[in-house]
């Protein structure tokens, strides 16, 4: 009777831990969406401001050709500070821990948020070009660190669901982007640096609010070696005394972690045992975004208008939506009821995306990875991650000069790889716990289930689902 009272309190979603998700995901995870979707809507009138700051400067205008440099480096250089911040990951967690890395990220996300608030008024289109690349920074470590914080918290029968938080809120930020982003709201001469601005808002309330709930049990245990404060963690997440159970599966984890110390990034990529993790992070992130979604992101406006849309109705359109189907530019020139079929096409899209290839990726690396090896894991995905969702955001609108409605063809083809990958190679990891899942990849790696420099691990009791 006492095992299903336990079994029962284990499957249930406390206050406390409702509470950290949704403030950790507003504050980190809704200003990636938003940041990635501010420039879109604003987009015209900012390159306006490029040129009239430029000509202000040296009396010429700027050529077609270096405008549109000017600009894609504008968008891009959010997701090339993504790659700064996912390379931030390791060190700041070790350092400050999960949720202390959190909230020392706010101050990539306030400091920018002021410049891109002032840039109009400083006549600098270089303060937006730095502040895209400082909020970058903060969404590359919050796309690492939410999910290795909510996946630290959550008993295991609820990291799937927490798991899918974090992208809840980046669609968030991205929609609420584009309303603001209507022309008679912000996305006008006068509004966008408004706009670009209220990035700072959800960071300020997540400083204020954070600091009142645990940090990850898994870190103080591991890492900090405190097992009251790892129990108190635990009590106050589980709202009850008795977390006897999940500290020893946290200790048995530890065991395994001493047989190989910490794992470095380089050390990571040399370890047989750790070759399918690796091989499955770097093609799921990179396929994640090499899929073209952030180029509809970035350029949604742009797509829509070429797919045949009419100028006074993108604004909506994009709003509503927030997406646009890869494959929705191939015959819009040609058909005139084409546009409307591709608006259905992003909605399906937009709901795939979001079951899948988002959230999935980054809470697969919370799962198959160890503690001591999951902060380098983070590090590689990350890195994976920005570096192709900058090369597409830098090279997309000349890929689609060159291209036209073709452009997504590419895209398409690398969607199709990555889901025979997935289907072939990625196991289930539904309900099990962080041993279960790396014996099933030992097994995968074909090496031993222990190292060989700590044979004394044979010893241990194997872990089960039935704790």
């Amino acid at each position: 009777m006492e095992q299903q009272d336990q079994s029962m309190k284990e499957g249930r979603l406390t206050l406390v831990l409702a509470l950290a998700t949704l403030i950790a995901a507003f504050g980190s995870s809704f200003q990636y969406g938003y940041n990635v979707a501010a420039v879109n809507s604003p987009a015209m009138y900012m390159r306006q401001f490029y040129n009239e700051t430029y000509q202000d400067r040296t009396g010429e205008v700027i050529e077609d050709f270096p405008l549109t440099l000017l600009w894609s480096l504008t968008v891009s250089m959010f997701p090339f500070g993504g790659f700064i911040g996912s390379l931030l990951v390791g060190p700041l967690v070790n350092k400050f821990g999960r949720k202390g890395t959190l909230l020392f990220n706010n101050i990539f996300s306030i400091v920018p948020a002021i410049l891109m608030g002032c840039s109009k008024v400083a006549k600098s289109f270089e303060l937006i070009i730095i502040a895209r690349l400082l909020v970058g920074v903060c969404a590359g470590l919050s796309s690492n660190v939410v999910p290795m914080y909510l996946g630290e918290l959550a008993p295991k029968n609820l990291r799937g669901a927490l798991g899918v938080v974090p992208q809840l809120f980046i669609t968030v930020g991205i929609l609420v982007a584009q309303i603001f982003g209507l022309r008679n709201l912000l996305a006008n001469e006068d509004g966008w640096p408004i706009l670009l601005g209220l990035t700072g808002v959800p960071a300020a309330l997540q400083l204020v609010l954070l600091p009142f709930f645990p940090e990850s049990p898994r870190y103080l245990l591991i890492q900090k070696k405190d097992e009251a404060a790892a129990k108190k963690a635990l009590k106050t997440l589980r709202g009850w005394d008795s977390v006897e159970a999940e500290v020893a599966e946290i200790r048995q984890e530890d065991e395994a972690e001493k047989a190989a110390g910490f794992i470095s990034v380089l050390k990571l990529f040399r370890m047989r045992s750790l070759r399918w993790q690796l091989l499955s992070i770097i093609i799921l992130m990179g396929g994640q975004q090499l899929s073209g979604v952030n180029a509809i992101y970035y350029y949604a406006d742009q797509i829509y208008l070429s797919a045949g849309v009419k100028e006074e109705h993108v604004q909506y359109v994009t709003a509503g939506t927030g997406a646009v189907n890869v494959v929705m530019t191939f015959c819009a020139d040609t058909v005139s009821w084409m546009p409307y079929i591709s608006i259905v096409c992003v909605i399906s899209y937009v709901v795939g995306h979001a079951l899948g290839p988002s959230p999935i990726p980054a809470l697969l690396i919370t799962e198959i990875f160890l503690q001591s090896s999951r902060s380098s894991a983070f590090m590689v995905g990350g890195s994976v991650h920005w570096l192709s969702n900058f090369t597409v955001g830098l090279i997309f609108p000349f890929i689609q000069e060159g291209l036209g409605p073709y452009s997504f063809i590419v895209f398409a083809v690398i969607c199709l790889l990555t889901t025979i990958y997935i289907f072939l190679i990625v196991p289930e990891t539904k309900a099990k716990t962080f041993m279960e899942i790396n014996q099933i990849f030992t097994k995968m790696n074909k090496v031993s289930e222990v190292y060989p420099e700590k044979e004394e691990l044979k010893e241990l009791p194997p872990i089960t689902s039935e704790q």
